[in-house]
């Protein structure tokens, strides 16, 4: 039988097989333009355009909203805290010319003192300028070095004050409780071992806990809700893990606060101890006069720290910053008046140097 070779059906049959090889080569350009587009979108997560790779994982600056974000605020808190500040430097300074001037304060307790004064000088100095100039500035931003500056010598001078703090208490007890051994116990050797305690130990401790810090990777909001680059504002500002950040502060730094403490707690209890054996009631208070100063700092000190401190990173709110002032600002400011007003020898020393101040 002869088949019909029909021009029309050949042509249609060519139609049809050209057609299924367009679409083909559609259906493969359609998925080289998905592949392209996927890449494109993940090329565009990992390197945002607003902000470079390495901004992602460390911020050029921060953002500081200080103590109030209301700008009729900032001149009032501004009138409030430069007194503060200059009284504190003042007040501190004053001390230590005193017991520098005057030869009966050349002793242990007193030599102590004076450095506390120079540090609480420096602590206030870390904080309080810059607070001062964002008050009065409308950008109130801190850079990324800046801040992690800040924070080092926050850390290392806030512990070398209670070292220093620990150092006096230990003083004290020797003198109430060994005081025949007092000059022996308390050489000139002894009192350099404990300064340099003082100062190494915070400053090894502060620089673990900014390596730490530098480590974090912030790719959330860059406002830090405090006045100044305190440890536990900046780490809630993170959005990698700081597990191993939150362990070293408990572990590490509770190690580090809580050992001056417990020389401080050990202190006073053998000085109690030792001051309810004393049988008249006139060598009781003269025991405890020579404490109520240095027990009036290390309460102040220490009870806003376990307070602001001592408890979990969520719970980090308005109230610690009010607290956190209570050690970095009040305390050093008030520090020259609580050993001054309630020690007689200060007071004299204090006296004398306002009179070769006028004579001069």
């Amino acid at each position: 039988m002869e088949r019909n070779h029909n021009p029309g059906n050949c042509n249609v049959l060519k139609f049809l097989i050209a057609d299924k090889k367009n679409k083909r080569r559609n259906f493969g350009q359609i998925v080289s333009d998905v592949g392209r587009i996927c890449y494109s979108v993940s090329f565009s997560l990992s390197e945002p355009t607003t902000m470079g790779r390495n901004n992602l994982t460390r911020p050029s600056e921060f953002i500081l909203l200080g103590l109030s974000s209301q700008p009729e605020d900032q001149k009032p808190l501004f009138a409030v805290f430069l007194p503060i500040y200059l009284i504190t430097v003042i007040g501190n300074l004053l001390v230590i010319l005193a017991i520098h001037s005057d030869t009966r304060l050349q002793t242990p307790m007193y030599f102590f003192l004076s450095i506390l004064s120079f540090v609480d000088i420096c602590y206030v100095t870390v904080i309080i300028p810059k607070m001062l100039v964002n008050f009065l500035s409308e950008t109130k931003t801190i850079s990324y070095g800046e801040c992690l500056t800040q924070m080092y010598f926050f850390l290392a001078f806030g512990n070398t004050d209670s070292y220093l703090l620990a150092a006096m208490a230990i003083d004290r007890y020797v003198a109430i409780c060994n005081p025949f051994h007092y000059i022996t116990i308390m050489s000139h050797r002894c009192c350099v071992l404990l300064l340099v305690l003082s100062f190494c130990i915070p400053h090894f401790h502060s620089l673990l806990h900014i390596l730490l810090t530098n480590q974090l990777i912030f790719c959330a909001s860059n406002v830090i809700h405090h006045f100044f680059c305190d440890d536990q504002p900046v780490l809630k500002l993170s959005c990698s893990s700081h597990f191993v950040k939150e362990i070293t502060v408990m572990t590490e730094g509770l190690a580090v606060i809580m050992t001056p403490f417990s020389c401080i707690v050990i202190s006073y209890l053998r000085i109690l101890i030792t001051v309810l054996k004393i049988p008249s009631a006139a060598g009781k208070r003269k025991a405890f006069s020579t404490c109520g100063s240095h027990l009036t700092v290390v309460t102040l000190f220490y009870g806003s720290i376990s307070y602001v401190y001592f408890q979990p990173l969520s719970n980090y709110t308005v109230k610690d910053r009010i607290a956190t002032i209570i050690y970095t600002i009040l305390t050093p400011m008030l520090n020259p008046f609580i050993y001054s007003l309630r020690n007689k020898d200060m007071k004299q020393g204090l006296g004398k140097l306002m009179h070769g101040m006028k004579c001069q």
